[in-house]
């Protein structure tokens, strides 16, 4: 990358374990997509209740050359409100979703490219 990772957490304080699992994740998408220019996540609680748990949402924005891609996984639905109370479930699910969108990306720009294999 030619930037680097920045992590921010809002509303919840920084963790060293949470941080090097989001720098093993992102160093996927780097090989999954060679190109990945710059990657920000962003990690937010966004209510502390005490009987049901919290809800995180976890934001992936990844930048490749001329194209900026984003991930954001928040509860929608009252039922997905209580579903994902964990935060590394919802880093994990957030950074599948990233990787189904790079390799997604990856296949359209590999469609565009002339075909090489073809002899004059």
């Amino acid at each position: 990358m030619e930037s680097p990772l920045e992590i921010t957490f809002h509303n919840m304080r920084s963790s060293q374990t949470l941080e090097a699992d989001i720098r093993k994740r992102v160093a996927k998408l780097e090989r999954l997509y060679g190109r990945l220019t710059s990657c920000r996540v962003s990690i937010e609680a966004r209510s502390k209740q005490h009987r049901t748990g919290n809800v995180y949402e976890v934001h992936v924005e990844m930048w490749v050359p001329r194209r900026q891609l984003v991930v954001s996984r928040e509860p929608h639905h009252v039922g997905e409100r209580h579903a994902r109370t964990d935060v590394r479930a919802s880093v994990r699910d957030s950074f599948k979703a990233a990787e189904a969108q790079l390799r997604s990306f990856g296949k359209k720009q590999d469609a565009k490219k002339p075909n090489s294999d073809v002899l004059s």
